[in-house]
């Protein structure tokens, strides 16, 4: 009888040994790793950016990755192709660990035709998010591509819409994070603008549907790459970016951690992470943090760090519709949602850019368990000519559809002023927050007490002698009698009127109350939300 040794050495009818052909192997997969093109490689270099596997590297927790379909190559004649056909195709798949979790990515190898897409290279994209969605896993891409490859014709077309696809089926099962290291122009923009997050490279990324050529020779204006869609005009204008950063490195970091404050799918919930500051830590700065006066602006990150574990929070699309922000944040080491008004910007009116902002948040939040908390010191929609024409009633509807729609644990703080249809809008018992909890300086109205006096008594007003006299007395009048801090609590609308320093402990206790919430929605094939 033959040793398995024996059997390993002997050749085969090609001449080979087994030990042969494994050394082959090896020899093919680090020539695949390193690049067949140690001049491509340089050249990427030289442009500031890192390869493929380099990137990959950054991402996930060191010696964790495993590739699939490496050895994948294009099966495409003519054109040129025939000549060329490197293994991977132009892109690295695979999974690995972030923080010992188990995350699916692929990466845009540019050094490839340019990172390009055609049939095989989308296959592998296409198996990469299948065995994600499989496993229930977050799935992080790394664009840095060409497009569509022109010489594979209408099958690289239909590999994007394979992705499309996908990315749509798995939105709201699996956290799906785009990151963008290099160009992404035509329809291969659709596929970020599609996941959950954005993240962007400064001067080395850009995306848009069309390109500053097209753009000169039909509009006739010229503007750079950067400045049709780079990172900041994404994360500051478009709101299709939500973060941009100025190196890969931090860039790949922050990925890192927001992955952290995620679940892997919609059916876990967010990793909990036990800290040192206790849960009935008072937070007694909130009443010097916030002015009595509701005319007077404040910053309201100031607010959630006082409140927050460790003030530590983490800001979506900071940049972009300031006027509102949203973070994920710690309590008591659980992971939640914060939605709030920010009366240093535009007084913390809700607009257009605010309730698209917010809306998104709000649905990302309930599609993976994080409980939402609304912080609220809110004026109203802002008015103008530009917001009505620009659809802030469909807008608007967005954020109030989200909320209403949210079947998380979901808590309301009104800080100072809640007026009007925003009142409502920002998570009110009415439209379905589970608790809602208020300051003793608290101001619930249709509107402003001068606004209201005016509305109400203008006949009176304009008939008095002394105008301005009866105004005052009729706005104290109407202050004191509809919107005192108890009058909302008085008719169950608020269910608490807290200390301000109580504030940390009142969330943790309410939080820990729903955590076993479970709501029931109408039985449907899916709602039609405004767009």
């Amino acid at each position: 009888m033959r040793s398995a040794d024996t059997d390993r050495g002997a050749p085969d009818e090609t001449g080979q040994s087994v030990r042969e052909r494994v050394y082959e192997l090896r020899k093919l997969k680090e020539t695949v790793r390193l690049g067949a093109d140690p001049e491509a490689t340089g050249r990427q270099h030289a442009k500031g950016k890192l390869t493929a596997r380099e990137r990959i590297g950054l991402l996930l927790d060191e010696g964790s990755f495993h590739e699939v379909e490496a050895l994948r190559r294009h099966r495409a004649t003519g054109f040129g192709l025939e000549a060329k056909r490197p293994h991977g195709d132009g892109v690295v798949t695979g999974w690995g660990t972030v923080h010992g979790r188990t995350v699916f990515v692929y990466a845009h190898d540019f050094r490839i035709f340019g990172g390009a897409l055609g049939e095989a290279h989308a296959e592998k994209i296409h198996k990469l998010m299948d065995l994600a969605g499989a496993a229930g896993a977050p799935l992080v891409s790394l664009n840095d591509g060409a497009g569509a490859r022109i010489q594979e014709g209408v099958t690289a077309l239909a590999g994007y819409g394979g992705i499309f696809r996908r990315n749509t089926q798995q939105s709201g099962v699996i956290p799906q994070i785009s990151v963008m290291l290099g160009p992404c122009a035509g329809g291969a923009a659709y596929s970020p603008a599609l996941t959950d997050f954005v993240f962007m490279v400064r001067e080395t990324a850009q995306m848009f549907i069309t390109g500053p050529d097209v753009v000169q020779a039909v509009t006739g204006e010229r503007i750079s790459h950067n400045g049709l869609g780079g990172a900041d005009v994404h994360a500051s204008s478009s709101g299709v970016a939500a973060f941009a950063y100025d190196s890969e490195a931090e860039c790949l970091e922050e990925v890192r951690f927001l992955l952290s404050l995620l679940p892997s799918n919609n059916r876990e919930l967010p990793p909990r992470e036990r800290g040192d500051d206790p849960a009935d830590r008072p937070t007694g700065a909130l009443l010097d943090l916030v002015p009595a006066d509701a005319n007077r602006s404040y910053d309201m990150r100031a607010v959630i760090e006082e409140i927050v574990d460790d003030g530590g929070f983490f800001e979506i699309s900071p940049d972009w519709a300031a006027n509102i922000v949203c973070a994920l944040a710690r309590l008591d080491g659980h992971v939640v949602g914060v939605v709030a008004n920010q009366p240093s910007v535009l007084a913390g009116v809700l607009d257009i850019g605010a309730s698209n902002k917010a809306a998104r948040f709000v649905q990302f939040c309930d599609a993976f368990n994080i409980p939402l908390v609304t912080l609220v010191d809110v004026p109203g929609f802002l008015p103008g000519v530009d917001q009505e024409h620009g659809g802030i009633i469909r807008h608007g509807a967005k954020l109030l559809y989200a909320y209403c729609n949210a079947t998380v644990p979901r808590i309301q703080l009104i800080l100072r002023k809640a007026y009007g249809g925003a009142y409502i809008v920002m998570d009110s018992r009415s439209i379905g927050a589970d608790l809602s909890l208020a300051w003793p300086a608290n101001e619930i109205a249709v509107m402003g007490a001068e606004g209201a006096a005016n509305v109400i008594f203008r006949r009176e007003i304009a008939a008095a002698d002394d105008p301005d006299a009866v105004r005052a007395q009729r706005i104290k009048e109407y202050r004191g009698e509809l919107m005192h801090p108890y009058y909302a609590a008085e008719r169950g609308l608020v269910d608490d009127v807290i200390d301000p320093a109580d504030t940390r402990a009142a969330l943790i206790r309410s939080l820990a109350m729903l955590r076993a919430k479970r709501a029931e929605m109408p039985l449907r094939k899916h709602g039609n939300p405004p767009v």
